[in-house]
């Protein structure tokens, strides 16, 4: 099977979590993926522990986040650089570009968008940056929690008692960064097709968030009162949450419909509340004794009990529990990757199904520098001049 994005050459500039991720997501349907990354800034997603190989250094994230990619190893600050990457966009069909630097700083190197779209028109180049690349704030330094912060999502994300909470994932940078960097370089390729174009696609992690109020939030624009904590059906305003069990593990339960509400009530033995819903302040009552129950008993009997109830109830699971599931098992979410000295790493595989393509793993996240050489060769350059590169610090791993 040819792979979907058979022909789409990328160079990825980008670092850490959001770009990686989001061309991770294109080369898992096949794009070829070049990173051109600093051996003299190390991206610190290759040094962040736990390491997969004995010797201790090749990260699990970078492993993860940058398999199926090569690595070429440039110092931008060097003129040469910047030649060797324009050849690559004008000769070998590179024509797609990510980068995760502040604005202003690809065009400080002579490879902004204007610069590069002269030997290419048909160049894609995607900038995803915390806060896009205009406004106030278009330079200002920047993380998830920032974004997430900006943007109001954390103003009824979290308790009463304790105010917002700190997310165990990063929302923000994959939710909104990467997943809306691959929507929009797909869809300018798509564009490309019609009209021969490129374009410059402007990714703001921040500006992402904001179509996230869709359930809660957006209402405030037409006047409703703004969402705060518990105050809505999906933040801890109604029963839909999770209920501590009595070996302090937890319970989810998202039965909004109320087909499932009446299920679950049955199987906990509540069902007497279930004429009662219509009364003033009965959510408190209910939630409270919903909460006793399930601290009355350990999870694995809740698993049995609900195991044939359709009312959306489900185990909080580690993480190790989650891909050993016999569901996660089934839709085979864990594949082994070939990684450094031959030995394979368990990976996340890529969550979309096709009925005609299925990725191929081929490697993990490369060596720093590891087809530098081949990059140089297949640009016509001899031995003497690579070697001249590497002497003057321009390349590495040759």
């Amino acid at each position: 099977m040819e792979p979907l994005l058979s022909g789409i050459r990328i160079l990825d500039f980008t670092y850490l979590l959001p770009g990686p991720f989001a061309t991770m997501i294109l080369s898992d349907l096949g794009a070829e993926v070049l990173r051109v990354e600093s051996h003299t800034r190390m991206d610190m997603a290759r040094i962040a522990p736990p390491f997969v190989d004995e010797a201790g250094t090749v990260s699990c994230m970078h492993a993860f986040l940058n398999r199926n990619k090569r690595s070429l190893a440039l110092d931008l600050k060097f003129p040469e650089s910047i030649d060797i990457v324009r050849r690559l966009i004008a000769e070998q069909g590179y024509d797609v570009v990510v980068e995760q630097f502040r604005p202003g700083a690809m065009a400080r190197l002579g490879l902004s968008y204007e610069e590069l779209n002269k030997d290419c028109p048909g160049l894609i180049y995607c900038s995803i940056t915390g806060y896009g690349q205009t406004g106030p704030m278009s330079t200002r330094a920047g993380h998830d929690i920032n974004y997430l912060s900006l943007a109001g999502i954390m103003s009824y994300s979290g308790s009463k008692d304790s105010g917002p909470c700190v997310m165990g994932i990063q929302v923000a940078d994959v939710g909104s960064g990467s997943n809306n960097a691959a929507i929009g370089i797909l869809a300018a390729v798509i564009s490309r097709m019609k009209t021969g174009k490129g374009q410059h696609i402007d990714v703001s992690m921040t500006d992402g968030l904001f179509p996230h109020h869709a359930v809660s939030g957006i209402g405030s624009l037409v006047g409703a009162p703004e969402p705060s904590y518990e105050t809505e059906v999906l933040n801890g305003g109604s029963l839909y949450g999770f209920y501590e069990t009595k070996d302090r593990r937890h319970l989810s339960f998202g039965g909004l419909e109320p087909q499932f509400l009446s299920a679950f009530l049955k199987a906990l033995g509540l069902s007497h509340y279930l004429d009662r819903l219509l009364e003033p302040g009965i959510t408190g009552e209910l939630k409270e004794r919903v909460s006793e129950v399930i601290a009355s008993r350990d999870l694995a009997h809740w698993v049995r009990v609900f195991e044939g109830v359709d009312a959306c109830v489900e185990p909080v699971l580690s993480v190790l529990e989650a891909v050993n599931h016999g569901h996660a098992r089934a839709r085979g979410m864990v594949v082994e990757v070939p990684g450094p000295g031959g030995r394979s790493i368990p990976q996340v595989a890529a969550p979309i199904r096709f009925s005609g393509y299925k990725p191929e793993y081929r490697r993990a996240g490369p060596a720093l520098g590891q087809d530098t050489k081949d990059v140089l060769v297949s640009l016509g350059m001899s031995g003497a001049e690579i070697a001249d590169l590497q002497s003057k610090g321009v390349v590495y791993g040759v």
